[in-house]
């Protein structure tokens, strides 16, 4: 009798688990980035990139628009390989999203405050959800973007963290591709609900240094013309050929690449493609200005 009760019980957690929905994933919410020189940074985001900045304990963020920002974290002792701390993701029900991962066996390694929890991939990238409430924010006119369009970081094994993006979080293929025709070395992915998307980036090479994991580990930021972009930096100062270099990327669309103190790449790339796109079609809806909320 208590036997069958217990595979009574189990088979009803099993079931509660596998009912449980997920909630709506609608975008990138923050990256979050160390800074060996907190001051330097700043200058570079709050300067160079013309995002408006406020602080709050050691934290700076850089406000990009009223659902989106980027924070600035001193550099830990030891410090990390790599200089990405975080990615954050909207969704419109960050309680329900807490009990999803529950239900599924996924640690929570930050518990809910101030409307966010976090949790750890299979590679071990924090990664937090964040109730996506649209507020007031001071978005500064120097800044040539409004608009993150991706997170990208390096990863080891696609297969095994497709195990959380794909299977657990619903994330959707949007386009893959690489240095050649032959090789896949970037896997981009929306968010469920949205035209924000993360990306994988493959074949680092058992010891990157810190400037190959900055060229990994990095955040875009979207613009409709890249021209924009270098008027947009040069007016803040930011002159030279790291921020005027502009190139079109294996997916067709028109990028320019600047590079903070600590050598993680910031992309501006252009909402759509204007050239040939290599290795793949795309398979999903393009990004706009305008955040699908």
């Amino acid at each position: 009798m208590f036997r069958t009760l217990a595979f009574a019980v189990c088979g009803a957690v099993t079931m509660v688990a596998g009912a449980q929905q997920r909630p709506a994933i609608t975008g990138i919410s923050f990256v979050r980035m160390y800074a060996s020189d907190p001051a330097a940074s700043g200058a570079f985001y709050g300067g160079d990139l013309g995002f408006e900045r406020s602080v709050m304990g050691d934290t700076q963020r850089f406000t990009v628009n009223n659902l989106q920002s980027i924070e600035v974290v001193p550099l830990p002792s030891p410090a990390p390989a790599s200089r990405q701390a975080a990615v954050g993701l909207t969704t419109r029900d960050v309680k329900a999203m807490e009990t999803y991962l529950k239900a599924h066996r996924v640690a929570v390694v930050e518990p809910m405050q101030r409307g966010r929890f976090a949790v750890k991939d299979p590679e071990g990238n924090l990664i937090y959800f964040v109730q996506s409430v649209p507020g007031k924010a001071d978005v500064s006119p120097r800044a040539p973007s409004h608009r993150m369009i991706h997170a990208g970081f390096m990863v080891r094994d696609e297969a095994t963290e497709q195990t959380f993006y794909r299977d657990l979080l619903g994330f959707k293929p949007y386009w893959r591709g690489g240095r050649t025709d032959q090789s896949v070395d970037y896997v981009s992915q929306h968010v469920p609900e949205g035209t924000d998307w993360i990306e994988f980036m493959l074949n680092a090479g058992p010891s990157p240094t810190l400037k190959q994991l900055g060229g990994m580990d990095h955040i875009s930021l979207g613009v409709e013309h890249i021209d924009d972009a270098v008027a947009g930096l040069a007016r803040n100062g930011c002159v030279g050929a790291q921020c005027s270099k502009t190139q079109r990327g294996r997916d067709g669309k028109m990028q320019l690449n600047v590079f903070d103190p600590d050598l993680t790449r910031v992309e501006y790339m252009e909402f759509t493609p204007s050239g040939t796109t290599c290795c793949s079609p795309f398979v999903g809806k393009h990004p706009t200005a305008v955040e699908d909320r």
